[in-house]
Protein backbone atom coordinates (compact mmCIF):
# COMPACT_ATOMS: atom_id res chain seq x y z
CA UNK A 1 0.00 0.00 0.00
CA UNK A 2 1.23 3.70 -0.92
CA UNK A 3 0.73 6.71 1.10
CA UNK A 4 -1.39 8.31 -1.39
CA UNK A 5 -3.78 4.93 -1.07
CA UNK A 6 -4.21 5.19 2.75
CA UNK A 7 -4.60 9.25 2.33
CA UNK A 8 -7.53 8.25 -0.17
CA UNK A 9 -8.94 5.32 1.73
CA UNK A 10 -8.91 8.08 5.29
CA UNK A 11 -10.77 11.09 3.04
CA UNK A 12 -13.33 8.35 1.71
CA UNK A 13 -15.00 8.42 5.60
CA UNK A 14 -17.51 10.68 5.91
CA UNK A 15 -16.64 14.00 7.25
CA UNK A 16 -13.20 12.96 7.46
CA UNK A 17 -10.41 16.21 6.79
CA UNK A 18 -6.68 16.11 6.31
CA UNK A 19 -5.07 18.59 8.54
CA UNK A 20 -1.46 18.54 10.30
CA UNK A 21 0.22 17.58 13.41
CA UNK A 22 3.44 17.37 14.46
CA UNK A 23 4.48 17.87 10.84
CA UNK A 24 2.75 15.03 9.67
CA UNK A 25 -0.12 14.71 7.61
CA UNK A 26 -3.56 13.91 10.17
CA UNK A 27 -7.16 12.45 9.19
CA UNK A 28 -9.95 13.88 11.67
CA UNK A 29 -13.70 13.82 12.00
CA UNK A 30 -15.01 16.65 14.28
CA UNK A 31 -11.78 18.26 14.73
CA UNK A 32 -10.24 14.84 16.53
CA UNK A 33 -7.22 12.52 14.64
CA UNK A 34 -8.23 9.15 13.75
CA UNK A 35 -5.02 8.09 11.62
CA UNK A 36 -1.76 9.74 11.32
CA UNK A 37 0.46 9.45 8.27
CA UNK A 38 4.33 9.31 7.50
CA UNK A 39 4.92 9.17 11.56
CA UNK A 40 7.02 7.58 12.48
CA UNK A 41 8.93 7.10 9.17
CA UNK A 42 7.68 7.83 5.82
CA UNK A 43 6.46 3.95 5.11
CA UNK A 44 4.40 4.14 7.83
CA UNK A 45 0.93 5.21 9.32
CA UNK A 46 -1.01 5.12 12.71
CA UNK A 47 -4.45 4.83 13.52
CA UNK A 48 -5.84 4.94 16.75
CA UNK A 49 -7.36 0.89 17.46
CA UNK A 50 -9.13 -0.50 20.63
CA UNK A 51 -6.47 -2.18 22.45
CA UNK A 52 -8.22 -5.41 21.66
CA UNK A 53 -8.24 -5.37 18.03
CA UNK A 54 -5.13 -3.86 17.51
CA UNK A 55 -3.86 -7.25 19.79
CA UNK A 56 -5.11 -9.33 17.07
CA UNK A 57 -3.61 -7.45 14.26
CA UNK A 58 -0.09 -7.55 15.60
CA UNK A 59 -1.13 -11.40 16.22
CA UNK A 60 -2.45 -12.03 13.21
CA UNK A 61 -0.29 -9.80 10.89
CA UNK A 62 3.31 -8.46 12.65
CA UNK A 63 4.72 -7.98 9.71
CA UNK A 64 1.90 -5.14 8.96
CA UNK A 65 0.75 -3.79 12.40
CA UNK A 66 2.64 -3.21 15.71
CA UNK A 67 2.04 -0.96 18.93
CA UNK A 68 3.00 2.31 18.90
CA UNK A 69 5.90 3.37 20.79
CA UNK A 70 5.06 3.70 24.80
CA UNK A 71 1.61 5.17 26.19
CA UNK A 72 0.07 5.45 23.03
CA UNK A 73 0.20 2.25 21.53
CA UNK A 74 -0.56 0.49 25.16
CA UNK A 75 -4.08 2.70 24.51
CA UNK A 76 -4.56 1.52 21.02
CA UNK A 77 -2.53 3.10 18.73
CA UNK A 78 -1.02 1.01 16.12
CA UNK A 79 1.50 1.79 13.88
CA UNK A 80 0.93 0.23 9.75
CA UNK A 81 4.02 -0.72 8.22
CA UNK A 82 2.31 0.42 4.60
CA UNK A 83 4.56 -1.63 2.00
CA UNK A 84 3.39 -4.85 4.36
CA UNK A 85 -0.35 -3.48 4.41
CA UNK A 86 -3.11 -5.03 2.04
CA UNK A 87 -6.22 -2.34 1.37
CA UNK A 88 -8.77 -4.68 2.43
CA UNK A 89 -7.03 -4.58 6.11
CA UNK A 90 -6.34 -1.42 6.44
CA UNK A 91 -9.44 -0.38 5.11
CA UNK A 92 -11.22 -1.89 8.05
CA UNK A 93 -8.19 -0.64 10.43
CA UNK A 94 -8.83 2.86 9.60
CA UNK A 95 -12.85 2.05 9.45
CA UNK A 96 -12.44 1.03 13.18
CA UNK A 97 -10.36 4.14 14.07
CA UNK A 98 -12.84 6.88 12.34
CA UNK A 99 -16.16 5.09 14.37
CA UNK A 100 -13.87 5.56 17.76
CA UNK A 101 -13.95 9.35 17.10
CA UNK A 102 -16.55 9.93 14.95
CA UNK A 103 -20.16 11.37 17.11
CA UNK A 104 -22.93 8.92 16.70
CA UNK A 105 -25.28 10.83 14.73
CA UNK A 106 -22.63 10.30 12.11
CA UNK A 107 -21.29 6.63 12.68
CA UNK A 108 -25.01 5.61 11.99
CA UNK A 109 -24.45 7.09 8.28
CA UNK A 110 -21.28 5.56 7.23
CA UNK A 111 -20.59 4.59 3.90
CA UNK A 112 -17.29 5.20 3.35
CA UNK A 113 -16.09 5.82 -0.20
Amino acid sequence: MTPSEFRKIALGFPQAVESAHMKHPDFRVNGKIFATLGYPDSESAVVKLKPETQRLLVHSQPKTFEPAAGAWGRRGNTRIHLPAANSGTVRQAIAEAWRRIAPKSLRKNEQPD
